[in-house]
């Protein structure tokens, strides 16, 4: 069957634009599920974590079925599940309902990721055709989240926030098609899955996360906290191990090999866990503190959206001349100080122009400075039978820099709340005090790109 190179880079956009609108569209709606459902700002931070870490998770495993059954079917069936467990999320009886709807969408988006960013590298051979696909893929995996944020809103205050998730079903339906009529089918190796590390990953990750939020919740006194982070940091120990000895690994350490991957991935990582706590406290001071609507706050987010979506059109210019690592450096370097500045505007009375609206145009501008940068960085000379683990390496760092980003933080945020129910000022209070963490975070992320990602190739 004969595949355009337009309608597969359409699909593929399409795919990764659907997972990044679920990771953000329940943001701006936060508040409102927490009323309806009655959840507490620490437990709502689950409808985030259980999406994003199931999703990050299982990728690895999603890169490699996708290896070993075919990156079309896995692109189809996580389309499919994902589709399918959207409206059972948009149904959710109570918060337990939703949270386990939400894990099993992370889980969808975990088969179809990997599988789509493979295909783009597996489509796009050419240098000039694949930088072009990379700006396009790394402007919307950017953009994306402002632009959930909006739908969010929008919804919320006009109809219900379940609607966020029901308006996954018809787009689910119709790249389903698409996937079936122009995808073709890639070639499958024979092997067998690492399940042993996949579970030790997912298992690692979650007791992580899960003891930062303990911490936040109960105090560093808590003996179940450290449990679960010793339970944590051992169940990774055990997945680097396991990964050095299978035959078959899930992902293959000789990846970390080159310094500028291994920078990459850390590098994004760092980067997401800083930037994602703009998209999850922001929203909720905006509604809580200053009293915006929820269409309001995914509205304010309209400067820092359009600012890094229209650094698309300029990315291939900048990064011919300056090179992906002084332009990965600018933009790092712009996000740092506007996350710093924001933070000393974060107050009980704040108006959101024209001070606040500069601010998120400058983030803005510098978040859509750095992921294209770092996704071709992730895919510097990677060997074709490993396009499907690093592409899943990737997107693993994407989202469990989400993660593990948003449970130290919100560990933060409790350190300077006293209060089950804080006051306006308590609250701006915390949320200044996360933006620092954010900053650091992202501090961490720029220090990366000075050590490891120098011109050159040299071995780790």
């Amino acid at each position: 069957m004969h595949t355009s190179k337009s309608m597969i880079l359409t699909i593929i956009i399409a795919c990764q634009l659907l997972v990044v609108l679920d990771a953000s569209i329940m943001v701006t709606s936060i508040p409102e599920i927490g009323r309806t459902l009655h959840m507490s700002t620490t437990g709502l931070t689950w409808v985030q974590n259980s999406y994003i870490l199931a999703f990050g998770g299982f990728l690895l495993l999603g890169a490699r079925a996708g290896d070993l059954i075919g990156r079309r079917r896995m692109l189809g069936a996580g389309i499919g599940l994902f589709t399918l467990t959207s409206l059972l999320a948009g149904l959710a009886p109570s918060a337990e309902f939703l949270l386990v709807s939400r894990a099993f969408q992370g889980f969808a988006a975990a088969l179809a990721t990997p599988a789509a960013l493979a295909l783009l590298s597996a489509t796009f051979t050419e240098e000039r055709e694949r930088s072009r696909a990379i700006a396009m893929y790394s402007a919307v995996a950017g953009a994306g989240g402002g632009v959930g944020l909006l739908l969010g809103g929008f919804f919320t205050d006009f109809i219900t926030w379940r609607v966020g998730m029901f308006i996954n079903v018809p787009i689910g339906i119709v790249l389903m098609y698409l996937v079936w009529r122009f995808v073709g089918s890639s070639a499958t190796r024979t092997g067998k899955f690492d399940l042993g590390g996949a579970l030790t990953s997912v298992v690692g990750m979650t007791a992580l996360v899960y003891g930062f939020v303990q911490a936040a919740d109960r105090g560093w006194g808590e003996t179940g906290t450290w449990l679960w982070l010793g339970a944590g940091i051992w169940s990774l120990a055990a997945f680097v191990a396991i990964e050095a000895r299978a035959g078959e690994p899930i992902v293959p350490l000789r990846l970390f090999a080159n310094r500028q991957r291994s920078g990459a991935y850390l590098g994004r990582f760092l980067l997401v866990s800083g930037n994602f706590s703009l998209f999850f406290f922001i929203p909720q001071y905006l509604q809580n503190v200053l009293g915006l609507s929820s269409l309001e706050a995914g509205l304010a987010f309209l400067p820092f959206t359009a600012a890094q979506f229209g650094m698309m059109f300029v990315m291939q210019r900048l990064i011919r001349r300056y090179g992906n690592r002084n332009v990965l450096a600018a933009g790092l370097l712009l996000a740092i100080l506007g996350t710093l500045w924001m933070s000393q505007m974060i107050a009980a009375q704040a108006d959101f122009f024209p001070r606040m609206f500069i601010l998120m145009t400058v983030m803005g501008i510098g978040a859509g400075m750095v992921f294209q940068p770092l996704t071709a960085m992730g895919l510097t000379g990677v060997d074709p039978r490993d396009s499907g683990a690093a592409s899943g390496l990737i997107n693993v760092a994407h989202q469990s820099g989400a993660s593990l980003g948003l449970a130290v933080l919100i560990t933060v945020f409790n350190m300077a709340v006293h209060d089950d129910q804080p006051s306006k000022l308590q609250f701006a209070h915390a949320v200044s005090h996360t933006l620092w963490g954010s900053a650091i975070l992202l501090a961490s992320a720029m220090a990366v790109t000075v050590f490891c990602l120098r011109t050159g190739r040299r071995q780790a």
